[in-house]
């Protein structure tokens, strides 16, 4: 069954239901090839959903990297994806970036403005995720972070100027469906499918995404 956000076609977001964490990250390292690796996990405590971290602050329960070394915990083994998740059941599904693909992060509401020309432009898309603090990550080819700030540059702007990060090497992003807190889940603002297996490059897409971010500003 899907699920969407209420609002224009655009801005519909499937989630899907029924998997477990272990069967969905099985399937991104199956299907997509994507290395993953286990983060925190919420517990319930005094009716108040807490990060397994301990940190009562923490900035994003239940969906960042349980250990320093997470990236050599990272794994493509779709066997040893299931006995990481057999092992954390609730943990949140986290995929690094800088591998298989980066991601350009951006304001939710520039997200959806760049998404919509995008599609009108008729510019091949690969999967994008909306998340529950109002940011989006396109999914890009490896290579981009290092990319970004001259491409931004050779738009006309200064790269401090726009709320636009690209992810790459050492960093990660959480995959749909991990929840953070009580804020909600990941979802996908367009999933993946055998349409967008090829991804697009940071190139295709940094005209759009910095207009939009620049409205956003």
């Amino acid at each position: 069954m899907e699920e969407t956000i209420a609002g224009t076609e655009s801005a519909q977001i499937p989630h899907q239901r029924g998997d477990s964490l272990r069967e969905t990250a099985v399937r991104y390292v199956e299907e997509r090839h994507w290395d993953v690796f286990p983060g925190t996990w919420l517990e319930a405590a005094g009716g108040v959903q807490l990060c397994s971290c301990g940190d009562l602050s923490c900035a994003s329960p239940g969906a960042h990297p349980a250990r320093r070394e997470w990236a050599t915990q990272a794994t493509g083994s779709t066997t040893v994806a299931w006995r990481l998740w057999s092992d954390r059941p609730a943990a949140s599904i986290l995929l690094p970036t800088g591998r298989t693909f980066d991601a350009i992060d951006v304001p939710e509401s520039a997200g959806f403005l760049a998404l919509a020309r995008m599609r009108r432009m008729d510019l091949g898309l690969g999967p994008v995720t909306c998340t529950p603090d109002r940011r989006m990550q396109f999914f890009v080819l490896p290579g981009a972070a290092a990319k970004i700030p001259g491409l931004v540059r050779a738009l006309g702007w200064s790269p401090a100027s726009l709320d636009l990060t690209a992810l790459g090497e050492g960093a990660w992003v959480a995959a749909p469906p991990t929840r953070v807190g009580s804020r909600g889940a990941v979802q996908w603002a367009c999933r993946p499918t055998p349409a967008n297996r090829w991804l697009p490059d940071a190139e295709e897409l940094i005209s759009p995404l910095a207009y939009a971010c620049g409205r956003d500003r």
